[in-house]
């Protein structure tokens, strides 16, 4: 058969699949990202083979395909996002991306150390526990219509500051591993790269777009103003990778900026068939990435366990504690919200084992984690959110 072919017979499958699995996991009263992922468990190489491993690795169509799904859905979340609202948010974002940050990565280094790495190459796997993954809950909580909350907007907020920390750590790992030192100074110029980055395009590209906002409809295509919004995505998620931050970080402050001009509904809208079609391909391809067949045994197994439980209660330990000023309830919100690693766990594991850090097993404890996590958080969350919502309606009704 034709490459092409291949190619398309591929996103058929996994097309299929994850309206498959979206629909029974809905059905179960879970979101529909937990039956995307675990859709691309069953059709992933570990199982029914539907797709390669070699079609999945960094760089091929199928990869490329997923990451935009993903950044197109962090766009999608930054249009239901203003700045303003964030600003209100700012300081509880602050405490709940620092200690989601420092928690996790200690206990991280700790369990390492005490499963025999020494202090170096613990520092590296630790920072496989720190990164929280912004694609995952940002869909669950697009699904469930609560993107206004100040919890979301709390969760999002540290997300963005958890991202710069987290390149900034592992900037410092792996400079470690090469036996040469910290260069405290050029990590310091990148930390400020970085800030100055998120703060220069949320601040001035708000206020640019407040002002200008009539250009969108000066093109003679109606679809202009959806058109500039997503040219100016994708360069602004190529912008935030040459600042050494994420993709979806960038989407998320276009669409941030987006969320300023008059036409907001009408690009949410126009949005909605573009997320249909592309971002099932990120939560599926995510799943097909675990290889099951390191964990037939009970060591693995074990291991797995352990890491995936400090992984949960170091990340739920930092936000809650981070989120107090919103209340215990509204804090376990955020501590829950803040837990998956998603595909940032599994990018760490890959540099781990590409840098001879991690062995085959450690690899496929850690990037099983980042999914587990992953897999998790979704149906806890959403349980939260609607019991909340249930709780304030029984209130207001009495």
């Amino acid at each position: 058969m034709h490459h092409a072919a291949d190619i398309l017979l591929t996103l058929f499958a996994i097309f299929v699949a994850a309206q498959v699995g979206a629909e029974i996991a809905q059905r179960l009263k879970l979101p529909g990202v937990v039956g995307e992922i675990v859709a691309g468990c069953a059709i992933g190489p570990s199982a029914l083979g539907l797709v390669q491993p070699e079609q999945i690795v960094v760089g091929t169509p199928l990869d490329v395909l997923a990451e935009i799904g993903v950044v197109l859905l962090l766009f999608a979340v930054g249009l239901e996002t203003r700045l303003d609202d964030l600003k209100k948010v700012g300081r509880s974002a602050l405490l709940v991306g620092v200690l989601g940050v420092i928690v996790p990565f200690a206990l991280g280094a700790l369990w390492a150390h005490g499963n025999g790495f020494e202090w170096t190459r613990s520092l590296f796997v630790a920072a496989a526990f720190v990164a929280t993954s912004a694609g995952i809950t940002a869909r669950v909580l697009q699904e469930l219509g609560v993107l206004s909350r100040i919890e979301s907007r709390v969760i999002l907020g540290a997300a963005v500051i958890d991202d710069i920390l987290a390149m900034l750590l592992l900037g410092v790992v792996t400079s470690l591993q090469g036996g040469a030192g910290v260069n405290v100074s050029g990590l310091l110029f990148v930390l400020a790269q970085a800030v100055g980055f998120v703060v220069v395009i949320g601040w001035v590209g708000s206020r640019v777009m407040r002002a200008r906002a009539h250009w969108l409809e000066r093109p003679i295509n109606p679809l202009s103003p959806l058109t500039i919004a997503l040219a100016i995505c994708l360069g602004l998620a190529y912008l935030s990778t040459g600042f050494g931050l994420a993709a979806i970080i960038g989407a998320f402050l276009a669409g941030m900026i987006a969320s300023e001009v008059p036409q907001r509904e009408e690009l949410e809208h126009q949005m909605q068939p573009l997320l249909a079609l592309l971002t099932p391909f990120f939560f599926v391809v995510t799943g097909a990435k675990i290889d099951l067949s390191v964990f037939a045994s009970a060591s693995a197994l074990w291991m797995l366990a352990v890491v995936t439980v400090i992984a949960i209660a170091s990340k739920l330990a930092g936000g809650w504690l981070g989120a107090l000023s919103l209340g215990r309830r509204g804090a376990l919100v955020v501590g829950v919200g803040m837990i998956p690693r998603g595909e940032v766990g599994v990018v760490i594991a890959s540099l781990g084992l590409a840098a001879g850090v991690f062995s085959n097993e450690i690899y496929a404890v850690i990037v099983a984690m980042s999914l587990l996590t992953s897999i998790v958080t979704p149906p806890v969350l959403s349980l939260l959110l609607r019991r909340e919502a249930a709780q304030r309606d029984s209130a207001s009704g009495s």
